[in-house]
């Protein structure tokens, strides 16, 4: 589990494509040592078995799930990647809770500086559009953020200048692919309804 407050980078350095599968090689600064072989990180939002480490180099093997609802698909070397240690117990919560299972793939509409913040839009598909609340908490390639309005294309978020500098919103586009994790509670209380019903 993880909280979506980022103080971690990545950078790519290999991409080894296989018959149904990939595996990552990202390169940080994070303090990590064979012991950690299986522990949990979330990169850019999706929660990733770490399998070897070495050199400051990290190796994941993503699935082809991981791949199909992700934007790895579309990783090239060089990319910056936003990452995560998993909580401890009693950790701060500055966050909200996020799994590190991303439901979709967000587009980059439009980006607005206004004043020292930024105003960013993404698109979302229709089959996720109706889980997303304004004002819920929204994870954006692993970063806990809010949702500012919901749009008929997706929705609104406002980034201030630290969130902007320390990750990789700094480095998007218009038309940049994102991953997106909604809320747990909002999907978890929209399906006990759906059920209910």
């Amino acid at each position: 589990m993880f909280n979506g407050i980022i103080y971690n980078q990545g950078v790519v350095d290999k991409i080894t494509k296989r018959p149904k599968g990939l595996n990552l090689f990202i390169k940080s600064n994070l303090r990590l040592n064979n012991r950690d072989i299986g522990l949990s990180v979330a990169c850019d939002g999706v929660c990733l078995t770490l399998i070897s480490y070495k050199a400051k180099i990290m190796e994941f093997y993503l699935s082809k799930e991981t791949i199909i609802r992700s934007n790895f698909k579309y990783l090239r070397i060089k990319d910056k990647i936003n990452l995560e240690l998993p909580l401890k117990y009693g950790t701060k919560i500055s966050g909200h809770i996020c799994q590190g299972h991303v439901d979709t793939i967000g587009k980059v509409i439009n980006i607005v500086k206004i004043d020292k913040s930024y105003l960013f839009e993404f698109e979302v598909s229709k089959k996720e559009r109706k889980n997303l609340i304004e004002k819920a908490s929204i994870c954006v390639n692993g970063i806990s953020l809010t949702i500012s309005k919901v749009t008929k294309k997706g929705f609104q978020i406002w980034v201030i200048p630290h969130t902007y500098k320390e990750t990789n919103l700094s480095s998007l586009q218009k038309k940049s692919l994102v991953n997106i994790e909604i809320d747990i509670l909002s999907k978890y209380v929209r399906n006990y309804f759906y059920a209910k019903k």
